[in-house]
């Protein structure tokens, strides 16, 4: 036999065998694969970048409307307004300030309006020391207390941080503690986990029960 027959041979017999696989295939000798489960998109609410609340501080740089925070837009300069408590040392908010809740610290350590706004200039920030800040720098008054946490928060381990990893290639952001906790009442609410991964290839769930 030459090397030509032989090649020949060769070729009939691959062919014979593809046809062979073609015609299995079509008929589905070898049957299918399970479809794969559909896997929902995950909802945009655990991917949204957007704080929580809008701070004074954001309201500021981006130039909004701030308005809202022109405490003399109601009160008198140079006569500080005078706090007042009820029976129990609670202070009692003006019906203009109702819809604040006044929750800072713990036992109600913390509800003075003074402990943070500054007496003689409500539009400035006041720490214990006697510190002042703009509005924007609320960061650093709630580091006047907070020390651990705010190192936490310079280090991006607490807190929403964004921008580049590699610094030589951008910036970083770091929202501000008010872009989350809101002043007066800054315990976080509790909210929903994400969901959890989705396998692209599940187990059966004859396999899953063997490995618990």
């Amino acid at each position: 036999m030459n090397a030509q027959t032989k090649t020949s041979l060769v070729v009939v017999a691959l062919s014979v065998l593809f046809i062979a696989l073609a015609g299995a295939f079509a008929f589905n000798l070898f049957g299918r694969p399970a479809a794969l489960p559909h896997i929902p998109l995950v909802d945009p609410k655990f991917t949204n970048t957007v704080t929580v609340r809008l701070s004074s501080a954001q309201q500021i740089k981006a130039g909004g409307d701030t308005s809202g925070f022109d405490c003399y837009a109601c009160h008198e300069r140079n006569k500080p307004p005078v706090i007042k408590r009820d029976p129990s040392g609670n202070v009692v908010l003006p019906k203009e300030h109702e819809d604040l809740v006044m929750r800072h610290g713990r036992n109600n350590r913390n509800e003075s309006c003074f402990n943070c706004h500054d007496p003689e200039n409500l539009d400035t920030l006041k720490t214990r020391d006697g510190t002042k800040y703009k509005w924007e720098e609320s960061t650093k008054l709630c580091a006047s207390c907070h020390g651990p946490t705010y190192r936490d928060w310079e280090a991006g381990i607490h807190g929403r941080t964004s921008g580049y990893w590699d610094r030589s290639r951008g910036p970083v952001t770091r929202q501000e503690c008010a872009s989350c906790h809101h002043p007066h009442s800054p315990e976080f609410p509790s909210i929903a986990p994400a969901p959890g991964p989705h396998q692209l290839h599940p187990k059966p769930a004859a396999q899953t029960e063997r490995s618990h």
